[in-house]
């Protein structure tokens, strides 16, 4: 089996996505799940801000 297939045979099917949203809505509540996507968000956004920044910054070193 190639790596690919061996990833994909790992992934959740539709029914378990089901029973895997099922789950966080009875852990978290209705009103608690888009405070945590908002802040989901916020720190992927930080990440990429970070990211860029460093990559900015190993441009300037390199014309130096």
């Amino acid at each position: 089996m190639t790596a690919l297939n061996m990833f994909l045979l790992g992934m959740p099917s539709g029914g378990s996505w089901l029973i895997i949203a099922l789950a966080i809505l009875l852990l978290f509540g209705g009103r608690k799940i888009p405070e945590l996507m908002k802040g989901l968000g916020g720190g992927i956004k930080e990440f990429k801000k970070a990211s860029r920044e460093d990559k900015e910054d190993e441009k300037l070193e390199e014309k130096k």
